[in-house]
């Protein structure tokens, strides 16, 4: 297994420096926001704007979760088609909610433009690639859906896919113009960063032990001291543990792996020379892009198997070369592997669990978008706003149905995944 304490290739390559702080004795705030991921820094950020005296306090380092192992991928909407989330929410709240995402990329390029995060953005879009015919008549859908709100979205044939990728293994492909990709980690420690500029207060290496009501508010026990906050954000997603009785149950966590490689120079120059990112249509799904400094990370479904000398380096270097022949032998430098929140039916979730305690959960691998969003949103509906303005309507906490059984079978499906296609 990698060293958990490396978190991912970003945690080394990041320009953006650690954001830390501490938690010394008792202390009193407004908002109280648990995880310093994305969401819990943009609530606080945002927060922090409008006026809120926020605290934020992470278990371990900005980053650590899910925000600094991710692909980096900045996509709108949602892992559904528009159709499908129309379907399922209803026509007007499904278009709300679909429009809304659309423009989330917009508003991270947006704050990573306002505040100079150092995360390596690229605005050149990302390939949804068709794996198969099938996947190929399934971009086709989601290119029509997309269509029907104006979004810049291209559908590409094999040749035009091949052309973009460098690899004719594709049966197409879907470009989405309004998205990118970012270094997940720098993205995240300049969020921590603007925050504590905006007057955020930021504990890292301070885990929460205990959470209990009080006439006026909430405290937060933590080893450090104790927090008593008016309102509380629990902004842990995938990273959440049994603070609060049935939050965890309410999600099925899965593993998502990456590998980087070396520095590749000219002989990667040819692999999606526009630098978006990418990822298939197979049901167990695999993504790929190329850093700005010539590394090509690759990833699928699982947990690392054998760190840098086992079975996910076979089937890293298996699938490099069956997508790019010419490339040639290619060393890997690192393997991370981080958590990913999923829902019954996709959509993610913003419960109240109790007065004044919110919980956004549940992103199914949209976290960098879903994130800012929601801390944008919850910052304004704890200043005053109306819960209508929310991405999703507030809901109860529900288990979710088989949630062992499922995480048991998507672990072993995942690994055979690896075992069968690294050899």
């Amino acid at each position: 297994m990698p060293d958990d304490t490396r978190i991912s290739l970003w945690n080394q390559s990041s320009a953006e420096p650690p954001v830390e702080g501490r938690l010394e004795g008792d202390t009193a705030c407004d908002l109280a926001i648990v995880g310093g991921g994305y969401t819990g820094l943009s609530t606080a950020l945002h927060g922090a704007e409008r006026g809120l005296d926020c605290q934020v306090i992470e278990a371990g380092a900005i980053g650590q979760g899910g925000s600094g192992r991710n692909v980096g991928l900045v996509n709108a909407g949602l892992w559904l088609p528009p159709q499908d989330v129309q379907a399922l929410l209803g026509e007007a709240p499904g278009r709300a909610l679909i429009e809304r995402l659309g423009r989330a990329p917009e508003l991270v390029f947006g704050l990573i433009e306002k505040h100079a995060i150092a995360c390596q953005p690229t605005r050149t879009g990302t390939i949804h690639a068709a794996h198969s015919p099938r996947g190929f008549a399934d971009l086709t859908r989601r290119a029509e859906g997309w269509r029907e709100f104006g979004a810049p979205v291209e559908l590409l044939d094999a040749q035009e896919t091949a052309a973009r990728t460098g690899s004719d293994r594709f049966h197409g492909g879907l470009l989405d113009r309004r998205a990118g990709t970012v270094d997940p980690m720098g993205l995240a420690r300049g969020l921590a960063r603007a925050a504590g500029a905006a007057g955020a207060r930021i504990a890292t290496g301070t885990k929460v032990t205990a959470l209990h009501r009080q006439s006026d508010g909430w405290v937060l026990s933590t080893a450090r001291g104790t927090v008593t906050a008016r309102q509380v954000v629990l902004a842990t997603n995938a990273y959440t543990d049994d603070l609060w009785p049935g939050l965890r149950r309410s999600i099925t966590n899965i593993h998502y792996f990456q590998l980087a490689s070396e520095p590749l120079g000219a002989r990667a120059e040819g692999i999606l020379p526009e630098r978006q990112g990418l990822w298939d249509t197979a049901p167990v799904m695999f993504s790929l892009r190329r850093d700005a400094n010539g590394r090509l990370i690759i990833g699928s479904m699982g947990s690392v198997l054998g760190g840098l000398s086992g079975v996910s380096r076979r089937w890293a270097a298996r699938r490099l070369r069956h997508l790019f022949p010419d490339l040639g032998p290619v060393r890997f430098e690192q393997a991370w592997h981080g958590r990913i929140a999923m829902t019954p039916d996709h959509v993610f979730r913003v419960h109240r669990l109790s007065d004044g305690l919110y919980a956004p959960i549940g992103y199914n691998g949209r976290g960098i978008i879903t994130g800012v969003v929601f801390g944008q949103a919850l910052a304004e509906l704890l200043t005053g706003g109306d819960a209508a303005g929310l991405p999703v309507p507030l809901s109860d906490l529900a288990p979710a149905r088989m949630r062992l059984a499922k995480t048991g079978f998507f672990h072993t499906a995942f690994a055979v995944n690896q075992v069968m296609r690294g050899f």
